[in-house]
Order: C-alpha cells, then sequence, then structure tokens
C-alpha cells in the first residue's frame, strides 16, 4: 500500500513538473525582422520613440548592439536567412536574393520553384533552396504538427525563409498588383488573409495616400537648415507602374504588415489556440526610401524610424491583449547591412566612374575568342559575379579554371575594378582577410569570377532594361538584435555578437534544439 500511495506521489510530482515546465514556456513566439534597421539611429531618436516600441525593447528585454554578420553583399533575403537558420551563405543556400540558373543562363530568385503555384501572383516560390532547417522548422517540429507558424512580409522571400519548410503559411504583397499572395507550398491559406484583397486592397487606398513628415520639422534632430525650410510629400498614383515597388519601399507599408499580423492575432486565434508554441513572423522596412528627387533621405529616414516605432507599439499592444506579452518572446532583428548609395558623388566632384557591365562582359568574350578560339564564352553578370558559359568551355575541351584565371586577369585591369578572384582563390584562402567573401559565398551558385569595385562607382549593368545601378559604397554600421520575453534578463550588450548565435539563443531561450546549421554557440540571456 505504501509503495502504491509512494508511486502516486511521484506521479503527481512528475504531472505538476510537465505542467510547470509548460508552463514556463511561451505560448508565442513573434519573429521581426526590419530591413537596415541601424542601431545608431535607435539611439538617436531615443527620445522621440514613445514608451511601447523600441525603448520597451531597450527596457525590458536583451538589447544586442553590435550584431555582426561578417559577410560581403548581404542584402533583405540572405541577411534574414542568416538570422532564421544560424548558417552563414556559403552553407544555407541563400547568398542573395537572385542565384544563377545555369539551364535558363540567367540569374532567377533564390526561392523560385517552378513547380509550385502562386496564389493572387504568377511567382512561384518555396523553401526548397533553403538548406537548413529555421527557426520556425524547429517550432514546428517540437509542437509535432500542432503549432501554426505563420509569416507576414512585403517581400516573398523574406517571407517564406521566416516561415521555414515546415511553415503553416507565408504571405506577401505582389509588387505587380498590391495583392496578398502567397504559395501552394504551404497548407493553408486563410480566408481572414486573402479577403483582405476584395473587402480592403491596397490598390484602393493608394491614390489618395501620401507621406508626409509625421511631427513639426523642427522636432527632427540633426538636418542642415535647407532640410527644414521645406517638407516632403510622397505620394503613390496608380498610373505609375513602380507604385507597388514606391509604397513597398516606404513605410508606409509597414502599417499595412501591421494590419495584417493583428488580424493573425485576433482572427486566427495566433498563440492562443492550444498547448504548442505557435510563431507570427513579421518583416518591415527602415530602409532609405530611394524614390526621393534630390538623393538626400535623411528627413524621410528619421520619419520612418518614428513611424515604425508607432507600428511596433501597435504590435505590441495587440499581442498584450490577445496572448499577453508575458506568455510572448519577441525577438527584433536588422537584416544586418545599409544601402544608402546614390549617384550624386560627380556633382561634388569626389572620385567616381562608371562601369558598363555590356562593355566589360564583350571585351571580356573578345579576349577569350582571341585566346581559345571564336565562341560565347560569358553567360552574365551579378552582384559581381561574372558567369562563364560552362557548356560552351566543356565542348571545346578546355580547362574551367585556366580560362577562369584567364578572365580574372584580364577584367582586374579594367578601370574601377579594385581586385578579382576566381572561386577557386576564394574557397582555397585561409587568410583572415578573405574570410568576409568565403562565408558569403557559395560555390555551387557563385560566379567563376567575383569582381571587387572601386568605391564611389557605379556599376551599370546595361544588359537590363531598364538598366539597373549600383552605386559601390563601403560603409559598415552597427545593426541590432533585441530579444525580449518573461525568461529574458534585461541587458544591454555592447560587445560585438556574431549574427549566427542569434538563432541558437532564441532556441535556447524556448528550451527546443538549435536549427541544424548553427555555427555559433547560444549567448546566456535567461533570468
Amino acid at each position: 500500500m505504501n509503495r502504491l500511495i509512494t508511486s502516486v506521489i511521484c506521479g503527481l510530482v512528475g504531472i505538476n513538473t510537465m505542467l510547470y515546465a509548460d508552463a514556463s514556456r511561451p505560448k508565442l513566439v513573434v519573429g521581426i525582422m526590419i530591413d537596415q534597421l541601424r542601431t545608431d539611429y535607435i539611439e538617436y531618436l531615443q527620445n522621440l520613440f514613445g514608451e511601447k516600441g523600441f525603448n520597451k525593447l531597450m527596457k525590458d528585454g536583451a538589447f544586442l548592439k553590435d550584431v555582426d554578420f561578417k559577410v560581403n553583399g548581404l542584402d533583405k533575403v540572405s541577411g534574414t536567412a542568416m538570422i532564421y537558420t544560424g548558417g552563414y551563405p556559403r552553407h544555407n543556400g541563400v547568398t542573395s536574393s537572385k542565384v544563377y540558373d545555369p539551364n535558363v543562363r540567367d540569374m532567377v530568385p533564390a526561392l523560385q520553384d517552378a513547380t509550385m503555384i502562386g496564389n493572387f501572383t504568377t511567382e512561384t516560390y518555396s523553401p526548397v533552396g533553403l538548406r537548413l532547417s529555421t527557426i520556425s522548422d524547429e517550432i514546428a517540429i517540437d509542437g509535432a504538427g500542432l503549432a501554426a507558424v505563420y509569416s507576414i512580409s512585403p517581400d516573398p522571400q523574406q517571407s517564406i525563409i521566416m516561415a521555414g519548410h515546415a511553415g503553416t503559411s507565408a504571405f506577401w504583397i505582389n509588387d505587380n498588383t498590391g495583392k496578398w499572395a502567397t504559395t501552394t507550398y504551404y497548407r493553408e491559406a486563410p480566408s481572414q488573409l486573402t479577403q483582405r484583397n476584395y473587402s480592403d486592397p491596397i490598390t484602393s487606398r493608394l491614390d489618395t495616400m501620401q507621406w508626409k513628415p509625421s511631427r513639426p520639422l523642427s522636432t527632427y534632430p540633426g538636418l542642415p537648415a535647407q532640410k527644414r525650410i521645406l517638407d516632403f510629400k510622397h505620394t503613390f498614383p496608380t498610373a505609375d507602374r513602380s507604385v507597388y515597388r514606391m509604397y513597398i519601399s516606404s513605410p508606409m507599408v509597414n502599417t499595412e504588415v501591421t494590419d495584417v499580423a493583428i488580424t493573425c492575432l485576433r482572427d486566427l486565434k495566433i498563440g492562443s489556440r492550444g498547448d504548442a508554441i505557435d510563431m507570427l513572423n513579421i518583416g518591415y522596412t527602415a530602409a532609405p526610401y530611394k524614390y526621393v528627387k534630390d538623393g538626400d533621405f535623411r528627413l524621410e529616414l528619421e520619419d520612418s524610424y518614428l513611424r515604425l516605432d508607432g507600428q511596433l507599439s501597435r504590435l505590441f499592444d495587440a499581442i498584450d491583449k490577445y496572448v499577453g506579452l508575458n506568455n510572448t518572446l519577441v525577438y527584433v532583428a536588422s537584416t544586418g547591412y545599409y544601402d544608402d548609395a546614390v549617384e550624386d558623388d560627380a556633382k561634388y566632384r569626389t572620385p567616381t566612374g562608371y562601369f558598363s557591365v555590356k562593355r566589360a562582359l564583350s571585351l571580356l568574350n573578345s579576349y577569350l575568342a582571341a585566346r581559345y578560339g571564336n565562341g560565347d564564352y560569358v553567360d552574365t553578370f551579378s552582384g559581381g559575379h561574372v558567369y562563364l558559359d560552362r557548356k560552351q568551355i566543356e565542348e571545346r575541351k578546355l580547362d574551367l579554371k585556366e580560362v577562369a584565371e584567364a578572365s580574372r586577369d584580364f577584367l582586374v585591369q579594367m578601370s574601377g575594378v579594385s581586385d578579382a578572384f576566381t572561386m577557386s582563390d576564394i574557397m582555397a584562402s585561409s587568410l583572415p582577410a578573405m574570410e568576409a567573401m568565403r562565408l558569403g559565398t557559395d560555390p555551387k551558385t557563385g560566379g567563376d569570377v567575383i569582381l571587387e569595385f572601386n568605391a564611389g562607382w557605379s556599376v551599370v549593368d546595361d544588359t537590363k532594361f531598364p538598366n539597373e545601378t549600383q552605386v559601390i559604397r563601403s560603409g559598415l554600421v552597427q545593426t541590432p538584435v533585441f530579444i525580449m520575453g518573461p525568461n529574458v534578463e534585461p541587458v544591454t550588450i555592447g560587445t560585438p555578437v556574431d549574427a549566427t548565435a542569434v538563432a541558437p539563443t532564441v532556441t535556447q531561450v524556448l528550451r527546443i534544439r538549435s536549427p541544424n546549421g548553427s555555427a555559433s554557440k547560444p549567448l546566456n540571456l535567461k533570468k
């Protein structure tokens, strides 16, 4: 009898322990990626923020002030992949928003998948190109299929990376129609979200939408006198073919994203459905607005941060209302880069120049033809990567390494090119100076020759219509991560933290396993 009583008591203790463990885990995880978010702007504008947005994150959460992504050539998509997988681009498969497809001999979206069908879009995407598991995947696996994992972002590939392989649904804004879109890869396309395309479509609001300063000009700090005379006014006329791209690039889109996120919390009951941890992923923008007429977007950028602070406040209030912030783990991360380059150097007589991609590839092909015989040896160019026609080289029984080295030695002599490397150069090097390029380059999808350009030069890809111009500017900035939750110690960490440590740190707080390709140990942020 005593043994029976002892067994029952032990069983009850075990049950209570399990219940306590479940109760100590959050009901909801909210992952927020903010494109090009900068630490210095958050600190600079801190006194103008309210108490429920950035200031709440700094007060109640762990504030990692200097998250180091280490790699060159980051963009919104590759930066998001690093945060969510904990792996470098070389390993996670997403080195940039576009990768080379030898079948079409051109660049295609990194997550393009022709086997899928788009809803409210002709775009076809899936996370198949993402080689590592994500925070979202590990939450879904922990929930044994019961967890709901949703993703909302203006950008399709960012939304899909955040939803992961095992997510429930991923939505984004079609930049040709303004409709919220998704892919048949995911099992759900909730009517509460798709109906928004009919009941309150973005296109019905754009013609009357205006972006103007949200406060008196005199209250914006650090601006020159001429920026305090006239305020700005940006409109979004639907007659403009670029209107949706303009809208998605502006802070006005953050309001739309918050509205849809609140719909998920309220109508889909994310975080309040059952015992499994649910996840809501959100993509915002704090990027410079490149559609300004004079190239000076300082006032717009400050206003973007102030508006973004208001959207974070709205979101946190909604989380508290429908789930409870005390039941929620929130992390906010930058995409790890900043692109403020505009073509204004020439008028101030700073050193500059134009590198024509079309001319460079034509000269390279002529050089290779003179050396190896007539033929088309060059496929395409993207992001500093030159792709050779490997089929042509193979048919001529040429050595690819030799042709790549000859191309490198020819291209490095061109005006505007500061250095050139073959893929073999990068992969074989163990020099610390080459680490950023090595970690950010995938030999499976990278070019045969990789170019670096002089700062201040404009790389004009005139093989495309319209031309695409990239202004080279080398300027690193501090980018932050915030982690806030009931089990996280409020702390400010000023020393550099590797970006690949974010994913294992979040999963450690949740007491679930890390993504399978995490390259760093987790930080100890527990109370």
